[in-house]
């Protein structure tokens, strides 16, 4: 599979990241690129019969919290540190026109 990684293509990669890279470190890609397929070849190649499909390692179904209101009537509290509030909400200068 290492085969059909060409120069070519090794030089296009490099523009589309925004690479410059010299000779020797384009080699280098193209023999990384060539194992990373052999190694997805020899993934295809795994019987995978029987085995459910996940998303993530972990059984992790539902991570989220409940939503828990905490400090809802502080409202006065809050507003004692503005320097100008008016009807129950922070007053602040126009800012425009």
């Amino acid at each position: 599979m290492a085969n059909i990684i060409s120069d070519e293509m090794i030089e296009y990669v490099g523009i589309l990241a925004k690479l410059e890279l010299s000779d020797e470190e384009k080699e280098q890609a193209k023999q990384d690129m060539g194992n990373m397929l052999d190694y997805i070849d020899m993934l295809n190649g795994l019987d995978t019969e029987g085995v459910e499909p996940m998303s993530h390692v972990f059984p992790v179904h539902n991570v989220f919290r409940e939503d828990v209101v905490e400090n809802a009537d502080e409202r006065d509290k809050i507003l004692a540190n503005a320097p100008a509030a008016k009807e129950g909400a922070f007053k602040v200068p126009k800012t425009v026109e």
